[in-house]
C-alpha cells in the first residue's frame, strides 16, 4: 500500500498540470450536469415492511386520483376577542378566503369549516384543509406563495391567520453564516498548524473542490433517483469535514519529510506513502459506516448514507492526487515543519553561554504525563463520558412536526391554535385504513372498526367511515386527545392494531392505521429494531479493517470500546439540550421535544467512521515507532510528538465545520450539526487523547499482539511505510557498494 501511494504520489508531483486538469474538468463536468439537470422532485418517504406503509399503497390502490402523496395546507382563524366564527361577517370573510384559496392551479380541494364542522366548540377557532395534486417538495413557490398570502385579505378584517400543513415545507437549508463562519475558523486552525497561508489554502480548496464534485453530483441525479435536499446537506457536511482533515495530514506530514532533508518531490512521495496509507483506512472506515445505513430498510436513509459516501471516496482520492500536485506548485512557499525552532536553536547554539536544546512540544509533553498516571487518567475520562452519558437512558425517539417549529414561525401559531380550539390530538389525526374486500359485510365492518375505537381511552373524535367508489375499502379518521409526539397517542396507535385482530377474525377485513404520526411510530421503531445489527455490521467490519491495519487484536478493541463511549456522551448531550433543554438557549433551541427518530443511528454511522479517522492517524504513528523499534511507552511519546497537533487541529476543524450547521432554522439540521460537533469533540480530546494513550501504556507490549498464524493469514498492507525504509536502506547499500575503499 504505502509503495504503491508513494509512486502515486510522486506521479502526481510530477505531472501537476495533467492531475489538475482532471479534477477541474471533473469539477466542470459535474457543474454542467447539475445545472442543466431537470428540477429535483419529491424525495418519497417511505417505509417498506411497515402497516402505515402498507396502509398508504392501499389508499394509493383504492382510491385513485385522491392524491394520496399530494401536499396538505391548513389556514386557521381565530376570531377578535368577544367575538367567533360563527358571527356572519366572519363567516363571510371565511368564505371569500376558502373561493380565493380554490383558484390555484395545483389545489384539488379547499373544505368549508362550516360545512365541515370544522368549528371550535366556544367558536372562536375554525380551520380549513386544502390538498394539492403534488407532494410538497414538488409544490411550485407561486402555490406557497398564494397559500400564505391567502390569508391577508382575513387579517385585514380582523382576523388572526396562521397557516400550517406540509405544503409550506420548501427543503432543509443549512446555515449559511454558520457555515462561512464554520469555514473561517478552519482557516485560521490551518493557518497555525501549518505555519502559512499557502499551506493552509491547499486543504480549503481541495475540500472545496471535493464538495462541489460530490454534492453537484448530487444534484445533477437527484431527480433521476429521488434524492432530497437532506442528502446534499449531509454530504456537504461529512465532505467538508473529512477532505480538509485528509489533506491536513498529508501536507503536514510533507512538511515533516522536507525537515528530515528529503526534496520535495520525494518527500511529497513518502507523505502520500505513509500519511496517505492511513488516510486510505480512515475513509474506509467512514464509507463502511455511511454505507452501512443501507441495512436499516428505510430508502431514504440509505440514500443519504450512500450519497455522503460517495462524497468521502471523492475526498480521499483528492488528497492522494491533487494535494501531491499543488504541494508542486506551492514549491518553497511550503516550509518544512519547525523550520523556525531550528533556526532559533542554531542562534543560540552560536552563542557560547547557551545550549541548543529542542524543547519537547505539547504532545510530548501530554503523553509523557499520561503514561506516568494511566489509571487516574483512565478513570477520569471513563467517568465523565459515563456521567455526560447518562441523559441518554432518558431518550424519547420521534420526528419534527411543526409543534417543534419556533414559535416565531406561522406553522407553529397554527398548531398552537388549533391545539387551543381543537385539543393536541387534532394536530396529529390518525387515519385507519379497512380493506373489507374479502368481508361479506363491508359496512358491518366499518360499524364494528368504529364502536371498538370509540371504546379505546386517549379518543377524542372518531369520523364515519368514507367509502371508495368500489365499496370496498374504507377510511376513518381518529383524533387522539394528546399531542402527536405523546406516549399516549404512540399507545394509541398499539391499542387500534391490536384491536384489528379482532376485527379481522370476526369479519374478514384487515385494519391498518396510518398517518403522519403512525408513520412517524413506525419510522421510530423501525430505526430501533436495526440499530443493533447495524452496530454490530459496521463495528464488526471496522474490527477487522482495523485488524489488518494495526496487526493487534487489542487495539481494535480499544478503538470500538471508546467509540461507544463518545456516542453515548455524545448522545446524553444531545438530550441533555433538545430534550431537556439545557442551555438550549445558547445554540437557539426555541421548543424542546423527542429526539429525531434517525438521530441514534445516524451517530453511530458517522462518528464510528470519524471516530476511527483519528484512531488510524495517532496510532498508526505509534506502530510505526513500535514497528521501527521502540519500547511501547516511548512509541505512545512519539505517536504523540508527531500527530497530536495535527489531530487537535483536525478534531478542531471537524467541530468548526459541523458547529456551522447549528444556525440552521430546520431543527433536524440544527441537531444534527450540534451531535457531531460534542461527538468530534468528546471522541477527539477526551477519547483518543486520554483514554487510548492510557490504555496503550497499561497493556504495554500485549495492545500489538496478534496470534501468529492469524499474522501469516492477514495480507500486510505496510500502512507504517515499513517497505519505503527498506528501500531506503537498499540504496545507502548500493552507495556503500559505490564508495571506493
Amino acid at each position: 500500500m504505502a509503495t504503491f501511494l508513494y509512486k502515486l504520489g510522486r506521479l502526481a508531483f510530477r505531472r501537476r498540470h495533467f492531475v489538475a486538469l482532471i479534477w477541474v474538468a471533473l469539477l466542470t463536468l459535474a457543474g454542467v450536469g447539475a445545472a442543466s439537470a431537470p428540477a429535483a422532485g419529491s424525495s418519497s418517504f417511505s417505509i417498506p415492511g411497515t402497516e402505515a406503509q402498507k396502509a398508504f399503497d392501499l389508499l394509493e390502490q383504492r382510491f385513485p386520483g385522491a392524491s394520496a402523496d399530494g401536499a396538505t395546507g391548513r389556514l386557521v382563524f381565530k376570531a377578535p376577542d368577544g367575538e367567533k366564527m360563527t358571527d356572519a361577517a366572519n363567516k363571510a370573510t371565511v368564505a371569500k378566503t376558502v373561493a380565493a384559496l380554490g383558484d390555484g392551479s395545483e389545489v384539488v380541494s379547499v373544505t368549508d369549516p362550516y360545512k365541515t364542522n370544522a368549528v371550535s366548540k366556544d367558536g372562536t377557532v375554525a380551520y380549513t384543509s386544502v390538498s394539492y395534486d403534488a407532494p410538497a417538495m414538488e409544490l411550485k413557490d407561486s402555490t406557497r406563495d398564494a397559500l400564505e398570502a391567502a390569508g391577508d385579505e382575513a387579517r385585514d378584517a380582523g382576523l388572526t391567520v396562521e397557516v400550517g400543513g406540509d405544503a409550506l415545507q420548501a427543503g432543509a437549508e443549512p446555515g449559511a453564516i454558520g457555515e462561512v463562519i464554520g469555514l473561517a475558523i478552519a482557516a485560521v486552525v490551518l493557518v497555525i498548524t501549518l505555519g502559512s497561508l499557502v499551506a493552509a489554502g491547499l486543504p480549503l480548496l481541495t475540500a472545496i473542490i471535493g464538495v462541489g464534485i460530490g454534492v453537484s453530483t448530487i444534484t445533477a441525479l437527484a431527480n433521476a433517483l429521488d434524492l432530497g435536499d437532506t442528502t446534499s446537506t449531509l454530504a456537504l457536511m461529512i465532505g467538508l469535514a473529512v477532505g480538509i482533515d485528509y489533506a491536513l495530514f498529508i501536507v503536514s506530514r510533507y512538511r515533516g519529510e522536507l525537515a528530515e532533508g528529503r526534496d520535495r518531490e520525494e518527500a511529497a512521495g513518502r507523505a502520500t506513502g505513509t500519511a496517505g496509507s492511513a488516510v486510505v483506512f480512515a475513509g474506509l472506515t467512514v464509507v463502511i459506516a455511511l454505507a452501512g445505513l443501507s441495512v436499516v430498510g428505510v430508502p431514504m436513509l440509505s440514500k443519504m448514507g450512500l450519497a455522503a459516501a460517495g462524497t468521502v471516496v471523492i475526498a480521499v482520492l483528492i488528497a492522494l492526487t491533487m494535494i501531491p500536485a499543488l504541494l508542486g506548485y506551492a514549491g518553497k512557499k511550503i516550509r518544512p515543519t519547525g523550520e523556525k525552532r531550528r533556526k532559533q536553536a542554531k542562534n543560540a547554539a552560536e552563542k557560547p553561554a547557551e545550549k541548543a536544546v529542542e524543547k519537547p512540544n505539547l504532545g510530548t509533553r501530554w503523553a509523557s504525563f499520561v503514561i506516568r498516571r494511566p489509571a487516574v487518567v483512565l478513570l477520569l475520562g471513563v467517568v465523565g463520558l459515563g456521567a455526560i452519558a447518562l441523559p441518554a437512558t432518558s431518550l424519547e425517539l420521534g420526528l419534527p412536526d411543526d409543534g417543534s417549529q419556533p414559535t416565531s414561525t406561522t406553522q407553529r401559531r397554527a398548531y398552537d391554535l388549533l391545539s387551543e380550539g381543537f385539543g393536541p390530538g387534532f394536530n396529529g389525526p390518525l387515519m385507519v385504513v379497512g380493506d373489507a374486500k374479502d368481508s361479506a359485510d363491508p359496512k358491518g365492518a366499518a360499524t364494528e372498526v368504529t364502536d371498538r375505537i370509540k371504546g379505546l381511552d386517549d379518543v377524542v373524535t372518531v369520523t364515519p367511515a368514507a367509502f371508495n367508489k368500489a365499496g370496498d375499502t374504507f377510511t376513518i379518521t381518529v383524533i387522539p386527545d394528546s399531542k402527536p409526539s405523546s406516549t399516549q397517542t404512540e399507545d394509541l396507535v398499539h391499542a387500534i392494531r391490536d384491536s384489528g385482530a379482532d376485527v379481522k377474525a370476526a369479519t374478514d377485513t384487515d385494519v391498518l392505521v396510518t398517518g403522519t404520526t403512525a408513520m412517524n411510530i413506525d419510522f421510530s421503531q423501525k430505526l430501533s429494531d436495526a440499530l443493533i445489527p447495524y452496530l454490530a455490521l459496521v463495528v464488526g467490519l471496522a474490527f477487522l479493517l482495523l485488524i489488518v491495519v494495526f496487526r493487534s487484536i487489542l487495539v481494535p478493541l480499544k478503538a470500538a470500546l471508546g467509540f461507544l463511549l463518545s456516542v453515548l456522551a455524545a448522545l446524553g448531550a444531545v438530550v441533555a439540550v433538545f430534550q431537556w433543554g439545557w442551555l438550549g438557549g445558547l445554540i437557539g433551541v426555541e421548543e424542546t421535544g423527542p429526539i429525531m427518530s434517525m438521530m441514534p443511528i445516524f451517530m453511530v454511522g458517522v462518528v464510528f467512521g470519524l471516530a476511527m479517522d483519528y484512531e488510524v492517524f495517532l496510532v498508526t504513528r505509534m506502530r510505526e515507532a513500535y514497528v521501527h523499534g521502540e519500547s511501547p511507552s516511548q512509541a505512545v511519546v512519539t505517536g504523540f510528538k508527531h500527530s497530536a497537533r495535527v489531530v487537535v487541529a483536525a478534531a478542531v476543524i471537524m467541530m468548526a465545520v459541523f458547529g456551522g450547521f447549528i444556525s440552521s432554522s430546520e431543527s433536524m439540521i440544527k441537531m444534527i450539526g450540534f451531535g457531531l460537533a460534542i461527538a468530534v469533540f468528546f471522541d477527539a480530546f477526551v477519547v483518543r487523547m486520554a483514554i487510548v494513550p492510557a490504555v496503550l501504556a497499561l497493556l504495554g507490549k500485549k495492545a500489538w499482539w496478534l496470534p501468529k498464524w492469524l499474522d501469516r493469514a492477514l495480507p500486510n498492507v505496510d500502512v507504517e511505510g515499513e517497505g519505503l525504509r527498506k528501500s531506503d536502506d537498499d540504496k545507502k547499500d548500493e552507495d556503500r557498494e559505490l564508495v571506493p575503499a
